[in-house]
């Protein structure tokens, strides 16, 4: 859609990073991360869920049979395999959001 937008075709061999600089479009993955890390922190720390409190471990070893789950490992890549642990305290939780390569705080408010 931004490629028709600028009347641009892969035969052009244009980058995709090129073409958001000029029509000034935000990548949909980095309006996806800021409120996903955000959800992710927030249902963290609510305390009242019985079974998300401080004394959470998160498991280790291998995970059981099925397709593999993917929605938490950017957050393991900045966090860490412990990042549960890491968004109960806040401050560095905020902290470590800013560290994220797909959350550009710059971009998205």
């Amino acid at each position: 859609m931004e490629r028709a937008m600028l009347g641009v075709s892969l035969r052009d061999q244009i980058r995709n990073e090129e073409i958001r600089r000029r029509t000034i479009v935000t990548d949909i993955a980095q309006r996806v991360a800021k409120p996903k890390w955000r959800w992710a922190g927030h249902i963290v720390q609510r305390t009242a869920l019985g079974f998300l409190g401080v004394g959470v471990q998160p498991r280790t070893g291998k995970r059981s049979v099925g397709p593999p789950t993917r929605w938490k490992d950017d957050i393991k890549q900045v966090a860490g395999s412990r990042w549960i642990q890491v968004a109960q305290n806040r401050g560095v939780w905020n902290a470590l959001k800013k560290t994220c390569p797909a959350v550009d705080v710059n971009r998205l408010i």
